[in-house]
C-alpha cells in the first residue's frame, strides 16, 4: 500500500441519480467515515449525457483531486467515458476501477448514449491513464453487456479482470447495495472483487 492516504473519485453511470442505497453511495459513506477524501459528484444531465460534457467534467474532477494517491472508481457509462478520456490523454490517476462497462453494441442502440459507443482506446493509452493498476470487474450475465466485458475490454486492453457470476449490471437492480469487496479493493489493490455476499 502507498504511504500517502488515498483520495477517491466515484463516478456514476447513465440515468444514475446517486440513490442512497447504491453501492457507490455506500462506498462513499464508508470511505469518508474512514477519513478519506472522497468526491461523488453528479455528472452533467445523466438522463441525456453529452459525451464532450462528461469527458470535460471527468477531466476537471480528476485534476481537482488532492495530490497524492488518487483512486477513481467508475460504474457503467462512466467506465466507458474513462476509456474515451484515456484515448484522448485527458485523465491521469494512480488506480482505476472500471465496473460493468456496457458493450459498444448496447450503447449504439440507445440514442441518448450512442455517442459513447466504440471507444478507440488502446492498451497503451489505458495504461498511461493510471500510474498503478487498472482493474475491470463485470458480471457474466450483464444485460448491458451480453458478450461479456472481459472479452470486449479486458483481454484486448490487457486489463486485470474479475468476473462475478450472476451479478447482472452490478447495480441496485442486481442487489448491489453495500459491496464489501469494492471497499476492500479501495483500501488494498491486491483484493479481488467478489460477489456482495
Amino acid at each position: 500500500m502507498p504511504e500517502t492516504r488515498p483520495s477517491f473519485l466515484v463516478l456514476h453511470g447513465f440515468q444514475n441519480h446517486r440513490p442512497a442505497g447504491h453501492w457507490q453511495h455506500l462506498l462513499t459513506d464508508d470511505l469518508r467515515a474512514a477519513g478519506h477524501p472522497v468526491s461523488y459528484p453528479p455528472l452533467p444531465d445523466p438522463d441525456h449525457p453529452d459525451r464532450a460534457a462528461w469527458l470535460g467534467k471527468m477531466s476537471a474532477l480528476v485534476a481537482a483531486m488532492p495530490t497524492g494517491h488518487r483512486v477513481v472508481v467508475t460504474h457503467s457509462l462512466a467506465a466507458v467515458a474513462w476509456l474515451h478520456a484515456a484515448a484522448l490523454g485527458t485523465v491521469s490517476a494512480d488506480r482505476v476501477l472500471l465496473v460493468a462497462p456496457p458493450s459498444p453494441a448496447v450503447l449504439a442502440g440507445i440514442p441518448e448514449v450512442a455517442a459513447f459507443a466504440e471507444p478507440t482506446v488502446t492498451a497503451a493509452q489505458l495504461a498511461a491513464s493510471s500510474s498503478g493498476p487498472v482493474r475491470l470487474v463485470a458480471s457474466d450475465d450483464d444485460p448491458y453487456h451480453p458478450d461479456g466485458a472481459a472479452a470486449t475490454y479486458g483481454t484486448p486492453l490487457a486489463i486485470d479482470t474479475d468476473v462475478i457470476p450472476g451479478a447482472g449490471h452490478l447495480d441496485l437492480t442486481a442487489g448491489y447495495g453495500r459491496w464489501p469487496s469494492v471497499l476492500a479493493w479501495c483500501l488494498d489493490p491486491s483484493t479481488r472483487l467478489t460477489a456482495r455476499t
